[in-house]
Formats: structure tokens, sequence, C-alpha cells
């Protein structure tokens, strides 16, 4: 199944490790065939990850985008994952900590990092927590 992106003029994405930036029109891209993919604002830089759950959107985002690491990168998406859900009580979040777990088991990891999201608005509410933009 091909999967159709359109893309702002400027916009970059990252395809299989790659970092692509489209020229100076909106462009539409259509991919035939399966491919790790992350467009620009699902992207986070190392400093970014100065959260429980922004580490663990890290871990899993590097899952998806280096292949040659995968160990190094799950081992730290299982560690952070756990203190993660040490730390917390509240039924919703542990369910999309266990949807998160189990998109990784299955390789899903753009679902797990749409589902890891949600984590992010959790821990706001309960850390008044506000990310510099």
């Amino acid at each position: 199944m091909a999967l159709k992106v359109s893309l702002k003029p400027g916009e970059q994405f990252v395809v299989n490790g790659a970092v692509v930036r489209n020229g100076d029109r909106r462009t539409n891209l259509i991919l035939q065939n399966k491919v790790s993919l992350l467009r620009e604002k699902d992207i986070m830089q190392a400093e970014e990850a100065n959260t429980p759950s922004r580490r663990i959107y890290f871990a899993i985002m590097l899952m998806y985008l280096d292949q040659d690491n995968f160990q190094k990168y799950y081992d730290e998406f299982v560690l952070r994952m756990t203190e993660f859900m040490t730390a917390i009580e509240d039924p919703a979040a542990k369910q999309n900590c266990l949807s998160i777990s189990r998109d990784v088991m299955g390789k899903e990891y753009y679902r797990a990092l749409v589902t890891c999201r949600k984590l992010f608005d959790f821990e706001a509410e309960r850390l008044d927590y506000v990310p510099a933009a």
C-alpha cells in the first residue's frame, strides 16, 4: 500500500535515516514501499528528551530510524518505560504504556510514537511542564 505525503515548502523529513528537505514549493510524494519516515514535526532532538515520557519517545524514534543500533535503543526504551510505569498510577496512562509496548514489540514504531505523545499531555498536567518552543 502506497503512502502519500504532502510537504510544505522547505519542510524536512527523514526517510530510512536520510534527512531530506523539500524545495520551495508544496510537494506530494508517493512512497510505494515500506520505509521508516518521520516528518519534521515528529523528530525530537536529544536535548528535547528532558522528561520521562520524552525519553521513551526518543528511544522509540531511534529504534525506528536506526535499525543498526536497535538493541541499544530497545534496552533504553525498556529501562525508561519500566521507570515510568513504576512511577504512575493513572489507569489511562498505564493503558497507553501497554499500547506503546505492544506496538514496539510488533514493530509498529510510528503508532507507538503517536500514542507516546499522549503521555506528554499526561506528564505536563502532573508536572506542570511546558516544553520550550
